[in-house]
């Protein structure tokens, strides 16, 4: 159990690479955890492991089964929702547990809420999963282990034994302390008198202190009890040792020493800041009671059920997400997962989740959904377009719903299938914070040459307006280079550009070499001079998208001319 996931199979080898935090920022990763949860917590899990890309088929299909019937089954995210509660209870009692500095009573009974959350929390899953209708292999996996933990441990023995513990501990309510004082009514020596079965009702310390001096009977003549026995203060080790005879009727039946430290400088409370080590001392019987019933169930935790807290926080999250995104009429989907070697990739009714989100949250938006499709004859696009046509939303959304598919979620899409990529690349516009020793061209060349070093063919590599910071020339050149390599590559690559001589001349290059993968062409579309956000499979249309927004807008020379003409005639 301790090895067990809901992310990753027993049978496969726990592998990712983990995305660069330039991808993390070019994904906007920081903006969707924010969105998933207002939780600190929360929100450094899902990033945590939105980040860590498994790539293989076998691992991305076990999550995206596990992922799909938590979303399935509303009821089945509410009982884990309030097991999650549990869970983290429990986790807090583990850390209290090692605190070395915690006394033996209070880490029995630590013990004993912590073995009796752990019953609670196995008998709930296995009940919950017991009443839903579940189909992966992770969460059919997860209730065979809780049934066999529940029927190999011993839960209904262990229920009774913390029941009588816990029925005997709590019969100690309160303790009744006598208090001797000097001339000046200063507390000199301290001692426990009884140890009681009924709390104190009355808490009026003052009040009841002078109802006591002001009573018509005065002040007591002796003591109430001489069940304690009072010694002088030890000057060598101001602890006050108190002997204790036999119990009065109302007290636990319990032996040892009482130890109170008394403080001569009058700036410490003698009985509040030594009431732990008391009563430690005190219960030694009860520790020992406890730690024999304890023995019994020493193995039955081990706590394996808290490693379940990040993957089920990171489930229940996305899913909470994505029931409001199709709440909101936007499309999400299951994806379906091709074999890695495969290299494909295609989605119908494709979107940027950004825009989804806004959506959701009741922006008038109308989403244009589009169509991509990955296999050998067009596995690497050269995409053109007009500025603020949709080139890097569109480009964004094929990196989100790569990483989203491969963390097993529903992904914004009308139809998904998809070969998992061992990891995605992106190469967006640099930080000019970053470009101050290389300059921009510098920069861009640097980070290329990274993605190079390390991206193979089932990668995802996505460029976004590179090389757009240097002058056309020199950017044209290193594109170039830069598309005849990704050819030779075969990754599965989006590279949007302004530099639509990139695209003009693709037959030439993919009878260049002689690999697996063609280059295609890509548009995003103007309809009358407006932009449609269509992104369609076309040769680029160069100068005609600027004729038709400079037709929009009135500046072609004709238009102009008559402008002016018109002006002549007033």
């Amino acid at each position: 159990m301790a090895d067990f996931s809901l992310m990753w199979p027993s049978d496969c080898p726990r592998e990712y690479k983990e995305l660069s935090d330039e991808s993390c920022n070019d994904l906007s990763l920081e903006l969707f955890c924010s969105r998933l949860s207002k939780k600190e917590y929360d929100r450094n899990i899902i990033f945590t492991m939105l980040r860590q890309m498994p790539s293989s088929a076998r691992v991305v299909k076990y999550r995206v089964d596990v992922f799909d019937d938590i979303l399935r089954h509303p009821a089945l995210r509410q009982n884990i929702t309030e097991l999650l509660e549990q869970l983290e209870f429990l986790k807090s009692l583990h850390k209290h547990a090692r605190d070395k500095e915690s006394s033996s009573i209070w880490q029995i009974i630590n013990r004993l809420n912590e073995l009796d959350s752990y019953i609670d929390c196995v008998t709930g899953i296995k009940t919950t999963l017991e009443n839903s209708e579940i189909h992966s292999e992770g969460l059919k996996n997860l209730l065979e282990l809780v049934r066999s933990i529940h029927a190999d441990s011993g839960f209904p023995a262990l229920k009774e034994d913390i029941k009588r513990v816990v029925n005997d501990t709590s019969k100690i309510k309160s303790i009744t302390l006598g208090v001797n004082l000097n001339r000046s009514l200063s507390p000199v020596e301290v001692g426990v008198v009884s140890i009681n079965n009924k709390p104190y009702t009355r808490v009026g310390v003052l009040s009841n202190f002078y109802e006591f001096t002001a009573s018509k009977d005065g002040l007591h003549d002796g003591t109430d009890t001489d069940s304690m026995k009072f010694h002088a203060p030890n000057a060598g080790n101001g602890l006050l040792s108190i002997s204790k005879q036999a119990a009065s009727k109302n007290a636990a039946v319990l032996t040892g020493l009482a130890k109170v430290y008394v403080s001569g400088d009058g700036e410490s409370n003698p009985l509040m800041n030594n009431l732990n080590e008391i009563i430690t001392d005190m219960l030694k019987p009860v520790v020992r009671k406890l730690n024999d019933v304890l023995a019994k169930y020493v193995d039955v935790s081990g706590y394996s059920l808290i490693s379940l807290i990040p993957e089920l926080t990171f489930y229940l999250r996305w899913a909470e997400l994505i029931e409001k995104l199709t709440a909101a009429g936007v499309p999400m989907c299951k994806p379906e997962i091709l074999s890695e070697s495969r290299r494909e990739f295609y989605a119908e009714g494709l979107y940027n989740l950004k825009l989804g989100l806004k959506k959701a949250d009741g922006e008038p938006l109308d989403i244009v959904l589009n169509t991509v499709d990955f296999r050998a004859e067009r596995r690497i696009y050269i995409m053109t377009g007009p500025n603020r046509g949709g080139k890097t939303t569109f480009t964004q959304a094929v990196g989100l719903i790569f990483l989203m598919a491969q963390q097993g979620l529903y992904v914004p899409a009308k139809r998904c299938m998809l070969s998992p990529a061992d990891c995605i690349y992106t190469h967006f516009p640099a930080d000019e914070n970053r470009t101050v020793d290389l300059g921009r061209l510098g920069e861009e060349s640097k980070r290329m040459s990274e993605i190079f070093s390390e991206a193979t063919d089932r990668s995802l590599l996505l460029f976004n307006e590179s090389l757009a910071t240097t002058n056309f020339e020199e950017g044209l050149y290193i594109a170039k280079d830069v598309v005849k390599a990704l050819h030779y590559l075969g990754a599965r690559t989006i590279f949007n550009t302004h530099m639509h001589d990139l695209a003009m001349h693709l037959d030439e290059l993919n009878q260049s070499e002689p690999t697996d993968s063609a280059v295609a062409s890509l548009i995003t579309g103007i309809d009358n001079g407006q932009r449609s956000y269509k992104v369609s499979l076309a040769p680029p249309c160069g100068q005609s998208y600027a004729r038709d927004i400079a037709k929009k807008y009135g500046v072609t020379y004709g238009q102009i001319k008559a402008t002016i003409d018109e002006r002549k005639t007033h």
